[in-house]
């Protein structure tokens, strides 16, 4: 009997240990697995990206290709990081949702830094800066934006162009994407569209003389990458590699391919400010040229 005994406990006290055994090795997966993917993407070492795929030259398909310069900016800062980028084509409506939901990991498509928007994601630091523009159909007798009074203006909902709008109690008609508000500018169902001026810009070049650019004029705030509420390990790594890419030229060099000529504004600075860009991007004057950029 009291062999039996010592068996028991000598077999109780074995099990134990594998059951701790386990359970260590159970933490030692989680902490490898925290290791192996520290900003918690979706996928480790993947950034998935929501976007757009008709806004050129910030964003937009080519070739079946995501680009632009944003998507190529990104997919540089990515690199510094070690990341591969997965971009995924969405409506500008449900981008900022679709990050804080972890649907996406970040947000790339000029999105402008707003209060508002800081409610549902947080914001990594500006890359770039835009301006508004103001397209109307061929032959229209508007000219600025302060002629915009009860006349039915179209934007893209969620868009800082619908904050302005709205802003300025213009009432406008909102559509989900841009092709909707070329279609309507096209069809005469709206009398002026407020785009992100570069868009706007490219769109009226596009429309064989229906569309043409009425005015713009500088917007508000930067453009920043967005990621989830909370996201500040990934954050701070975009920042961290959005400094890089400029200290190094990639973004001189994506500024003078996708917005040939463009001045920057003399108050405008992208990333932490500590780095500086090449002095031949940066010593253009404060004033627009015809290739401004996009905002949303």
């Amino acid at each position: 009997m009291r062999s039996f005994s010592v068996l028991s406990r000598v077999v109780a006290v074995g099990a134990a240990l594998l059951v701790a055994g386990g359970l260590t090795a159970c933490g030692g997966d989680d902490s490898s697995g925290a290791a192996g993917n520290p900003y918690g993407l979706a996928q480790a070492g993947v950034l998935r990206a929501g976007t757009l795929t008709d806004a050129p030259p910030n964003v937009y398909l080519k070739d079946g290709k995501f680009t632009g310069f944003d998507n190529d900016l990104l997919t540089a800062v990515a690199g510094k990081l070690g990341l591969t980028v997965e971009f995924v084509g969405t409506d500008f409506s449900a981008l900022l949702s679709q990050v804080n939901n972890h649907k996406f990991d970040v947000g790339s498509s000029s999105i402008t830094i707003t209060e508002a928007r800081k409610k549902t994601v947080d914001f990594g630091n500006g890359y770039d800066f835009g301006y508004f523009g103001l397209d109307v159909p061929a032959g229209s007798p508007i000219t600025g934006f302060d002629q915009l009074a009860g006349k039915r203006v179209v934007v893209v909902q969620g868009t800082v162009q619908d904050d302005y709008a709205t802003g300025k109690q213009l009432d406008p008609v909102r559509v989900p994407d841009y092709n909707g508000a070329i279609n309507q500018l096209k069809a005469g169902t709206a009398d002026a569209w407020i785009a992100p001026a570069e868009i706007g810009e490219k769109s009226a070049a596009d429309s064989k003389g229906k569309i043409t650019v009425a005015a713009k004029q500088l917007s508000p705030a930067p453009t920043a990458y967005a990621v989830a509420k909370g996201s500040d390990k990934l954050r701070e790594a975009l920042n961290k590699g959005l400094d890089e890419v400029i200290a190094d030229g990639t973004w001189s060099r994506l500024q003078a391919q996708y917005y040939p000529g463009r001045p920057i504004p003399a108050d405008f600075t992208p990333g932490s400010g500590t780095v500086a860009a090449p002095s031949a991007s940066t010593s253009a004057s404060a004033v627009p040229s015809a290739s401004a950029s996009a905002a949303s």
